[in-house]
């Protein structure tokens, strides 16, 4: 029999076991509620949200217009920073003296609420900031930008001034060789027939000096000066007319001072972002003040600004005012060609940079290609379809099967008239 003094040792020892049992699971699952998914899928969503709503101001290793995002859950409890990302206004508004620093530290600029976001999503969103890729973005645009523009020369050419050019040179070059030989010719074959006994009607004809005057008097050399002069004149009329409607290197100024190096390359905003329609219609569109804005209510200034930028101030204006901005149209096709920006970005995944050349890397954006029918029709022969995971293309590629060459533009039409012309 046991004790009343024992039994109570062991209800004590029991009621400790089981507190401290208690306490081992709830540390255990906050442990587990408060880590962050390193799993490959998590992080790919959370790559997805972060380019979607974080990109434009933050870098994961880099200040940016605000803090690199790496580590936050280090320097915060995971949920301050769901809440951070959330609704910052409110975290700061509370007091928390972290929020309220992190504000002071980035000149009192707000992020904008993300009550859109869900638990998972921002499960995720933390899962990519944490363990997404360490490779320098930087970088990343630049090589996107090599890769743009290789495309773009790869693709590009169709005007004929330059094989005009190198066709006339080898002429020249032809007809200066052969003055030379024969110059050669003659003078060996004189060499010849004064060691020869002639009649001195001969020897007087093999013995006569040279002239330059009876050359240019001779009608050969005015048939050859003729024949340059017309080539020359041909040559530059064909310039000309092919010239005609290109526009190529054509970078006008702008009412705003718009850095396209700033905002697609350093800032790493999708082209998609400003130009709304490039995925869903026949035109990219001209970005309305109130894109701008949706940056521009919190981000004022430029670095080493103080105040509103005076570019900036035209935007407020524009908006004040009720008044459009009069951008200058870069990129003009004649009004009886077709294209559609949709066919080519959406279905055919076709990369900005390909018809625009490095956007990233231009302060002020000027035509890059010829957008003429020949670099077109040379782009449409050249081009492979990517048809891989694109149900688009199903049909065509099934048709296409029994062809040993890759489907390319040129096989599904590209080439027909009516494709580009009404």
């Amino acid at each position: 029999m046991l004790s009343k003094r024992s039994l109570v040792g062991v209800r004590w020892n029991v009621r400790t076991l089981a507190v401290l049992f208690f306490m081992l699971m709830g540390i255990q699952a906050f442990a587990q509620d408060s880590s962050v998914d390193s799993s490959d899928e998590a992080v790919s969503a959370g790559k997805t949200l972060f380019d979607t709503n974080c990109k434009t101001c933050h870098r994961l290793d880099t200040k940016l217009v605000g803090p690199a995002l790496r580590g936050a859950t280090e320097r915060q409890p995971i949920d301050n920073v769901k809440s951070f990302i959330k609704n910052s206004q409110a975290l700061i508004a509370s007091g928390d003296s972290y929020a309220n620093d992190l504000y002071a530290e980035y000149g009192n600029t707000q992020m904008p609420a993300h009550m859109f976001l869900s638990d998972d999503d921002l499960n995720n969103l933390l899962s990519y900031i944490e363990y997404g890729d360490k490779a320098d973005p930087a970088a990343a645009a630049a090589a996107a930008g090599t890769e743009g523009a290789a495309g773009a020369a790869t693709t590009g050419g169709g005007i004929p001034n330059e094989y005009l050019t190198v066709i006339l040179a080898v002429l020249v070059v032809v007809l200066l060789l052969i003055l030379v030989v024969l110059g050669l010719i003659i003078s060996v074959l004189t060499k010849y027939l004064n060691k020869q006994e002639l009649d001195e009607d001969d020897k007087e004809f093999v013995s006569q000096k040279f002239e330059a005057g009876k050359i240019f008097k001779s009608d050969g050399f005015i048939i050859i000066v003729t024949a340059i002069v017309i080539a020359l004149v041909a040559k530059t009329a064909l310039d000309g007319l092919y010239s005609v409607g290109v526009q190529q290197g054509y970078a006008p100024k702008q009412p705003i001072a718009y850095s396209h190096k700033l905002h697609a390359g350093t800032l790493e905003i999708e082209c998609q972002y400003c130009h709304t329609g490039v995925e869903i219609g026949r035109s990219a569109n001209i970005p309305s003040p109130n894109i701008c804005m949706n940056c521009h209510t919190h981000v004022q200034n430029v670095q080493g600004a103080e105040g509103v930028s005076p570019e900036i101030q035209k935007i407020y204006d524009a908006v004040d005012t009720n008044t459009p901005i009069e951008w200058v149209r870069v990129h003009n096709l004649p009004d009886l060609a077709y294209f559609n920006h949709s066919q080519h970005v959406k279905v055919g995944g076709i990369e900005c940079q390909t018809c625009h050349g490095p956007i990233q890397e231009m302060e002020v954006v000027g035509q890059h290609s010829a957008l003429t029918m020949g670099w077109c029709i040379d782009c449409h022969r050249k081009t492979e379809i990517a048809t891989e995971g694109n149900a688009y293309y199903d049909k065509l590629v099934q048709i296409h099967a029994d062809s040993k060459d890759a489907l390319k533009v040129k096989d599904i039409g590209g080439l027909e008239c009516a494709k580009c012309h009404y």
